[in-house]
């Protein structure tokens, strides 16, 4: 059976393109999000086996994300993305429970070998 993901960032390409890599290496996305407090609430509905989450985001932005979805499940695999230059801030998250992250611009094969070392 194929690992079900969700998808956050507020940029729709982006989702596109995560989107993209996933299903032609034959996960399924069940869900998209656009901001962290979507992200909360699709998580806690759809119950993916992993989460990518970007860090920048309005609303909510992805590091709050990871700790209120990790204070609802300790067990959610979540995989922070970012830009370049944001160091500081995946500490942070990885800190805070994030099993991974990959850096955008997107590399497909370090996307898929970052969610299958994670989902372990």
């Amino acid at each position: 059976m194929s690992k079900r993901i969700l998808i956050v960032d507020d940029a729709a390409f982006m989702r596109m393109m995560i989107k993209d890599i996933l299903t032609k290496n034959n996960f399924e996305v069940v869900g998209e999000a656009a901001d962290g407090a979507q992200a909360v609430e699709k998580y806690m509905e759809l119950k993916p086996d992993l989460v990518t989450m970007d860090i920048t985001m309005p609303e909510m932005d992805g590091i709050a994300a990871l700790k209120a979805i990790k204070e609802k499940d300790p067990s959610a695999t979540i995989i922070m993305c970012s830009a370049m230059g944001q160091q500081a801030m995946v500490i942070d998250a990885i800190q805070a429970g994030a099993k991974d992250f990959i850096v955008k611009p997107f590399q497909a094969d370090r996307v898929v070998e970052a969610i299958q070392k994670a989902l372990g």
